[in-house]
């Protein structure tokens, strides 16, 4: 499998952890780096199942939903925006914005909420790790937009602050992408089926995802 999340691995790894001991006679292989693009990857046969919240029109990919999220803008204790019920896309033109490496049309904060409104932050910045992220915003080197999952353990710790991104916040579903012969599976269908258990056992803030965001392409 493979996972295009950066947050992910806090309950894809209990999930795995389970699998393994129930079905010892599937191998669990996790490619690292950035060889190769996943999704086609996976219509290729290289792969079994990707987790993605960016699924993509594949002929025989079936996207199964695993949950919806919001996503939440960190900021320092002490930034301007903390405290505001919510920013408007404007607010980020004077502000460093800290992301993974990835491309923008990835990220929800520029698809769903900087794009549309065609605002541009000040600077962009990345980092590999969230905790890496949440140092430079704690320290005030700029705000970074993360699901609100991925923060809690921040915000409890009351390390950084979270605004909403807009009025209506933005919320986002993470697929489980998979062919659509293995659908069927045994092993598969147990696989998802913890999946989905275990994320809403360790998460806050998500919800269950629609019925008809389920779809293959």
């Amino acid at each position: 499998m493979a996972i295009e999340c950066h947050s992910c691995f806090q309950w894809l790894m209990p999930t795995v952890d389970y699998f393994r001991d129930h079905w010892p006679e599937v191998e669990i292989d996790i490619p690292s780096g950035h060889h190769f693009d996943p999704l086609p990857a996976l219509a290729r046969e290289q792969l079994d199942l990707v987790i993605t919240a960016d699924p993509q029109p594949l002929d025989g990919v079936h996207y199964v939903p695993l949950f919806r999220y919001e996503g939440l803008l960190a900021v320092a204790r002490q930034h301007s925006f903390a405290g505001q019920p919510y920013i408007e896309p404007s607010a980020l033109a004077e502000e460093t914005l800290i992301t993974y490496p990835v491309e923008q049309s990835r990220l929800d904060v520029f698809t769903q909420f900087l794009a549309p409104a065609n605002v541009r932050p000040k600077e962009i910045r990345t980092a590999e790790l969230t905790l890496m992220m949440m140092q430079l915003v704690a320290s005030g080197r700029g705000v970074c937009a993360l699901p609100n999952w991925a923060l809690t353990e921040y915000l409890e710790r009351d390390y950084v602050s979270a605004v909403k991104l807009g009025e209506h916040g933005i919320w986002s579903t993470l697929y489980a992408a998979i062919r659509e012969e293995s659908a069927e599976a045994p092993w598969m269908q147990d696989f998802l089926r913890t999946a989905k258990e275990t994320s809403f056992a360790v998460l806050s803030g998500i919800n269950p995802a629609n019925r008809d965001e389920e779809s293959t392409a």
